[in-house]
């Protein structure tokens, strides 16, 4: 994890004991002015405590999206609202991204000069606006960095009537906390490259081997069974279709299980009789949500270790079950298994070679990204014994959507 995510952890951790803290007052004052037959509204320090948590949950979600216009205009308010200052803007390091409150006409153009002066410093810095108009409120500016992983990203610039200690203190630390929160929205963008990175490599990793395996099965049925040739054809086009689609890190586990029922359409088609799949699936699991093509691979592990590997009939059973509030997937084949000291290596990014699960890592790190290190894969294995790979998915989890 980088600096920038501990120290936003760290301002979440410590925003929500601010809230907790401040409600749990709430409720007992409540439950004391319920005893004495009174309405409590709270105190005046109270009430400011609940105004800022207020506005400052507000202000968070448009500065997750990063330091852009459209963040800057929709947060520039609230901030201004949080530090109680004539007029505020937000800048990155070329240009003013938005501007709340009067003198935007005369002041902007001046914003970036001292701006520029402050990015030189790296420091917070109080000066005076120099307005020679009588009727302009802003005669003095509050200079903050916005920071992030990168150095300077730009500043949060305040401004009032005159100077002020306080005001220069509590601009800093608001800047501060606009700085966690593009920090943050770095993170989530990092994550998002990965993810994509990461299935743009599974896909280069299974897709030669299996594009070309399927046209030759389908070419195999062209003379002998048109009709068939036709069927798996359309079968290929949908599957691939669906591998390489260029949207969305998550997908249902409906459309996951179609894409494998098509993918062992044409592993039957190669291998005839020698595969036997059973699938049984419960319906109130098919909406899930869970990360794209974590399913599939797993599949074409069994059909690896259970037909290619072995010379005899490959048995695979493909189960999804209810298990309240997860989605308990278990893939499970009769092939000849492998070594679990080998099958350690593998999970551990530290074997690779054609007896490596197919997959297997890829598909392991970005379930444990995305639910944590106790949602990884399962896998019962030994050498003769087969494999069985259980798959744990929560119903509901935050950010994962189709």
């Amino acid at each position: 994890m980088t600096a920038g995510a501990v120290t936003g952890l760290a301002a979440g951790v410590v925003l929500c004991a601010l809230a907790l803290g401040f409600w749990l007052g709430r409720w007992q004052t409540r439950r004391a002015g319920r005893a004495g037959g009174g309405l409590d509204l709270g105190t005046p320090v109270e009430r400011a405590t609940f105004h800022t948590l207020h506005t400052a949950s507000l202000a968070a979600p448009p500065l997750r999206a990063g330091l852009t216009e459209d963040a800057a205009r929709k947060a520039a308010r609230r901030l201004r609202s949080l530090l109680g200052t004539e007029a505020l803007c937000l800048t990155d390091r070329e240009s003013v991204l938005a501007w709340d409150g009067p003198g935007a006409d005369h002041h902007q153009r001046r914003a970036m000069q001292r701006v520029g002066q402050m990015l030189d410093s790296g420091r917070s810095a109080s000066v005076r606006t120099e307005c020679q108009r009588p009727d302009c409120p802003l005669k003095w500016a509050v200079i903050a960095p916005l920071t992030g992983e990168d150095g300077m990203l730009g500043a949060l610039v305040a401004y009032g009537s005159r100077e002020s200690a306080v005001l220069v203190r509590a601009a800093t630390e608001v800047a501060r906390w606009v700085s966690v929160q593009l920090e943050l929205s770095e993170l989530d963008r990092s994550r998002t490259r990965l993810m994509e990175a990461e299935i743009k490599a599974l896909r280069a990793q299974i897709s030669p081997h299996f594009i070309f395996n399927s046209l030759a099965a389908i070419a195999s049925f062209v003379r002998t069974d048109p009709e068939r040739a036709r069927e798996l054809l359309l079968e290929f086009a949908d599957f691939t279709r669906y591998s390489f689609r260029r949207h969305g890190d998550f997908t249902t586990l409906a459309e996951e299980l179609r894409s494998i029922e098509q993918y062992l359409a044409l592993a039957g088609a190669r291998f005839g009789d020698r595969l036997k799949v059973t699938l049984q699936v419960a319906p109130e699991v098919l909406p899930v949500a869970l990360p794209f093509l974590c399913l599939q691979p797993l599949v074409e592990n069994a059909v690896k270790h259970g037909v290619e590997d072995s010379t005899g009939t490959c048995r695979i059973a493909i189960v999804a079950r209810d298990a309240g509030s997860e989605a308990l997937l278990t893939i499970e084949d009769n092939g000849v298994g492998m070594d679990p000291q080998l099958l350690r290596r593998i999970l551990a990014g530290e074997h690779s070679g054609s007896s490596s699960g197919v997959g297997l890592p890829n598909v392991d790190e970005r379930l444990r990204q995305v639910y944590g290190d106790d949602h990884g894969l399962v896998i019962e294995t030994g050498v003769g014994a087969g494999m069985k790979i259980t798959v744990r998915i929560p119903k509901y989890r935050a950010g994962v959507h189709s």
